[in-house]
């Protein structure tokens, strides 16, 4: 088991990607503080690895990310716990948009900032003032998007939010690279999660066919990277961009080729 002895926290840990890691980790030996801003559903996935025969292999926390007393509270609780923390996910997030000129500022840009953005620089604060007070090195993996690092409909904040985590990343990798951490961003193409898939089925067949393997990636296949990223056989992917997204990000569109 490749996270046999770790301890990791993962924000949006009740649902979706979060979900599918914290299973993931937890079968890889890991310890995991399952963080959501629902705590009833993160006491949940706890009873959960009860019953399935995993007692005090997980935990629940509730945190608001875009507030970083919250996330420092979080990080204290996983040590207070299991008594260190060796990854941070940084997976929780919000989604949804509108077209720029019909913004109304407050309502479709500054929560997506204050959660997708902001609640990814918190936890890296966070996370890496503890590894450092621990002395030990840590691993940080932070969610961002294919729509990080390109325009989309009606994601003018998303992108930006998204882009941001990308650089956090970059940054964070540099300037903790001393300290032994390591900083990584995944960004997931068309994920079937609860979000996506509470869309019409003529919406998400779209969404699929924009992916190589003409189908949505299911969250687990997500999990099965970000395992790997926290495990030490991925030491020397460091301060990168790792693409998850089935090749969205590496064509346009599939077209009949006319006769030439």
């Amino acid at each position: 088991m490749r996270l046999n002895g770790k301890v990791a926290i993962i924000t949006g840990g009740a649902s979706g990607i979060g979900l599918a890691t914290a299973r993931k980790f937890v079968s890889e030996g890991a310890k995991v503080l399952v963080a959501d801003i629902n705590l009833q559903r993160a006491e949940a996935v706890v009873a959960e690895f009860e019953a399935a025969g995993s007692p005090g292999a997980t935990a629940a926390a509730q945190v608001d990310v875009s507030k970083f007393a919250e996330v420092e509270a979080m990080v204290q609780r996983a040590v207070d716990v299991f008594g260190k923390i060796d990854v941070i996910f940084n997976n929780a997030g919000i989604a949804g948009g509108k077209a720029l000129l019909d913004h109304d500022p407050e309502v479709d840009y500054a929560p997506m900032i204050r959660v997708d953005q902001d609640g990814v620089y918190y936890g890296i604060l966070a996370a890496g003032r503890q590894f450092v007070k621990q002395g030990t090195p840590g691993v940080i993996i932070s969610t961002s998007s294919i729509y990080g690092e390109q325009a989309a409909e009606l994601a003018f904040s998303y992108s930006a939010a998204k882009a941001a985590v990308i650089s956090f990343t970059r940054s964070a990798a540099y300037e903790l690279a001393e300290h032994g951490i390591r900083a990584v961003a995944i960004t997931p193409g068309r994920v079937g999660t609860p979000i996506i898939n509470q869309f019409s089925e003529e919406l998400r067949a779209l969404f699929a066919s924009e992916q190589l393997r003409n189908k949505m990636t299911e969250p687990e296949e997500i999990a099965n990277v970000v395992a790997f990223l926290a495990s030490d056989e991925s030491n020397v992917i460091n301060g990168t961009v790792v693409h998850v997204d089935d090749g969205y990000s590496s064509f346009k569109q599939r077209f009949d080729l006319p006769t030439f």
